[in-house]
């Protein structure tokens, strides 16, 4: 009798000592929880049992401590306690979580009866470590009646990028009578891209009929579904089938997300307020995705502030956001001080800042908060770089980051190397850019890109064409943003045979009917002198933008074919849905100068200001002027540079000079002519024809004065010369 209550007393005992593990546990004290299982026999001489190993096992799972686990599992083996199923499979759980592929599998083999949960954590554990042969092998003799084995199956293919089988798998569940559940809908759902809209919706309607719409997990990867498809309208009628109590915070967040991803701003802040309205708390994920769309200071402030009020503050990712949100409204005070207040800044809030430095081109303030963000042991990582690199203004800073970026082997990510070599061509370094790109361990389009765009911007064209060229033997196929690279050199240089094999490459490779590229071949033909081909790839094209109507503008005006030009202006404003923007005017106003069409050029300025409502700028102003001095109204042109107080374009004062010098206009000839002679002093030309000018209206002396000037500066007048021989 008295060894019966030993024994009742040890086993309460332990039982409330399991309870203590387990409530460790649950508490995600898993150390604490470990040192107890280890006091169990060392102090309390207890023999644990079965729930004793189980539990200790699952802090070991959590913790992914497999030296203290691997103990326990030689003690379950020698006490026999690794029979019981709660025990083999925390074992399973622990390895699996461990990477331990080939415990998992041995675990598993050892286990007489698996259970459900014993055949989903081995074929979830295979296909995230890459056996999943092994994985559909072992699917194929499993218990194929429990949905949950399906979703393990499914789950893991999706992880692995395996889209056809999933919607397979997906069918033969349907065919096979296994009916789905929210993980299978769920994991199903988030496959569907834009080019599977359909198949969303054919899955959409399979839950409705299934009745599993009810379910706020299902009605959330619905709403990314097709924000991921972007199908606002879906989207919104999802939610609005939520209003009857089916969602909950997380749909919102959904909701608001999605938006947020399609610059949908104003609709987020509706959403927002329906949130509140309906009762719902806002949380973490909430702000960050209000925050992210403000882009009014005022409204920024607020939503600033309400986060703030429900006790936000101290949430990293809100400030990050915030942060973002000040330095896009141009507020860097603000952002620097909510950074400044961040407790426990992270690669996020450092890369924020340094972003908002970056914008502003504050390069010696981003500089300076890199250094700080080392101080702090906080590693750079490649958004850290490229932002350091884009506000760079300095070919020494550049260097001493590419010695930082070499050091932490850096270097290695596409995206930093990539950023180095922009760098290294905005600040026209091309030999360094030229290695380093060379250098690369690996190269993809972007690389190519901003070597070709390098060569363009510091004018070596032709190299840029050679680069292009070594892309296409490279085997990588060039994209929109390339070809027009690539055409663009063509026109700088006028070279019309590139340029039509750079055409026929783009027929071929079905890029036509990318607007960007139809407007590149306009500008090209152009500027190669070839107008009718302009014309005809204008006409072809399928969609016009605004660049297209200007490009066929521009092209009219440098033939000049004022008329034609106009005709266009004319025949856009008909089109319906574009409307003529300042580039607009620009060119119908040049294209009126050089055909010397006053009374259409007149009439088309004053509509720009009278109905369209434009401010006129200093371009259109020196159209106006050439356009009047051409035709020699210079009174006009003089009242005009009186009137407004403006720059004017220098080719402009050269030909208002001319026709001064034409007409005889002594006034405003001269006022050209001393704006001529502060800017091109040594212009023989400016001297001829001010003396010119001044012989004419018989003004000698002034005239004598000027060649005296031209002597005493030492600017000679080239003698004519000719290639014709007599």
């Amino acid at each position: 009798m008295k060894l019966q209550q030993i024994r009742s007393t040890f086993t309460k005992s332990l039982l409330k000592l399991n309870c203590l593990l387990k409530d460790l546990n649950h508490s995600q004290k898993y150390r604490d929880a470990l040192h107890l299982f280890q006091q169990i026999h060392s102090i309390y001489h207890l023999e644990p049992d079965h729930y004793t190993l189980s539990t200790a096992l699952a802090a070991c799972s959590n913790l992914r401590d497999v030296y203290v686990g691997s103990q326990i599992h030689g003690h379950a083996i020698k006490s026999g306690f690794k029979e019981f199923p709660h025990v083999s499979n925390t074992l399973l759980s622990l390895y699996a979580k461990s990477w331990d592929i080939a415990l998992v599998k041995m675990v598993f083999d050892e286990i007489q009866r698996p259970d459900i949960y014993s055949w989903t954590t081995l074929l979830s554990a295979c296909m995230k470590l890459g056996e999943s042969e092994y994985a559909f092998w072992m699917f194929d003799r499993s218990p194929q009646e429990n949905v949950a084995i399906w979703n393990a199956i499914i789950t893991g293919c999706a992880e692995n990028g395996l889209d056809e089988v999933v919607f397979y798998l997906f069918q033969k569940m349907h065919v096979l009578g296994v009916k789905h559940d929210n993980y299978t809908f769920a994991s199903v759902l988030s496959l569907c891209s834009l080019e599977m809209l359909d198949s969303g919706r054919q899955v959409h309607s399979l839950i409705v009929k299934t009745g599993f719409l009810v379910r706020s997990s299902v009605i959330n990867a619905l709403l990314t579904m097709y924000f991921n498809c972007r199908s606002i309208t879906d989207a919104y009628g999802v939610f609005e089938e939520t209003r009857g109590g089916l969602g909950d915070e997380i749909t919102y967040n959904a909701m608001m997300a999605g938006l947020s991803s399609m610059e949908r701003g104003g609709d987020v802040l509706l959403i927002f307020k329906d949130m509140q309205n309906s009762g719902w708390r806002p949380t973490e994920l909430t702000f960050v995705s209000v925050i992210s769309v403000c882009l009014l200071s005022r409204v920024a402030t607020q939503v600033h502030g309400q986060a703030i009020k429900m006790g936000f503050e101290d949430f990293t990712s809100v400030s990050n956001a915030a942060i973002t949100m000040y330095s896009s409204c141009g507020d860097l005070n603000a952002a620097r001080m909510v950074f400044m207040r961040i407790k426990e800044k992270d690669i996020v809030s450092w890369n924020a800042i340094i972003t908002s430095y970056a914008q502003e081109s504050l390069s010696e303030d981003a500089i300076l908060a890199y250094l700080q963000m080392q101080r702090d042991d906080i590693e750079p990582d490649e958004f850290t770089i490229g932002s350091l690199l884009a506000s760079s203004k300095l070919l020494v800073v550049v260097e001493m980051i590419q010695a930082s970026v070499m050091k932490k082997a850096l270097n290695l990510k596409i995206e930093v190397s990539n950023a180095l070599l922009s760098a290294f061509s905005n600040l026209g370094e091309l030999n360094q850019a030229n290695k380093l790109f060379h250098e690369m361990s690996q190269r993809n389009l972007i690389s190519w890109n901003t070597l070709i765009s390098g060569f363009q911007l510091n004018g070596l064209p032709v190299c840029g064409l050679q680069q292009f060229y070594e892309l296409l033997l490279s085997g990588l196929r060039p994209n929109v943003y390339t070809l027009c690279h690539a055409l663009s050199i063509c026109a700088s240089i006028s070279d019309l045979q590139h340029g039509k094999q750079l055409h026929g490459y783009i027929l071929t490779s079905g890029y036509f009917s990318q607007i960007s590229l139809g407007n590149a071949l306009v500008t090209l033909y152009a500027k190669c002198g070839a107008l009718s081909w302009s014309l005809k790839v204008f006409q072809t094209m399928i969609e016009k933008d605004i660049i297209s109507w200007n490009s066929i503008i521009s092209a009219h005006a440098q033939h000049g074919r004022g008329k034609e030009a106009i005709e266009c202006f004319e025949a856009m404003q008909d089109s319906g849905g574009i409307i003529p923007d300042k580039a607009t005017f620009t060119a119908v106003l040049s294209a009126c100068s050089h055909s010397g069409l006053v009374a259409d050029g007149i009439r088309i300025f004053s509509s720009m200001v009278r109905t369209y409502g434009m401010e006129p700028e200093v371009h259109h102003f020196s159209c106006v002027i050439d356009l009047l001095s051409r035709a020699g109204f210079l009174d006009i042109s003089e009242r005009l540079i009186n009137i407004k107080d403006i720059n004017i374009d220098p080719s402009v004062w050269w030909t208002l000079f001319s026709s001064c010098v034409a007409h005889g206009n002594l006034e405003l000839g001269s006022i050209a002519a001393r704006f001529l002679l502060n800017t091109e002093h040594n212009e023989p030309a400016v001297y001829v024809l001010l003396s010119n000018l001044y012989a004419n209206a018989e003004k000698w002396e002034e005239s004598a004065a000027v060649r005296e000037l031209m002597r005493r500066y030492g600017v000679m007048k080239q003698p004519g010369s000719s290639w014709i021989r007599s």
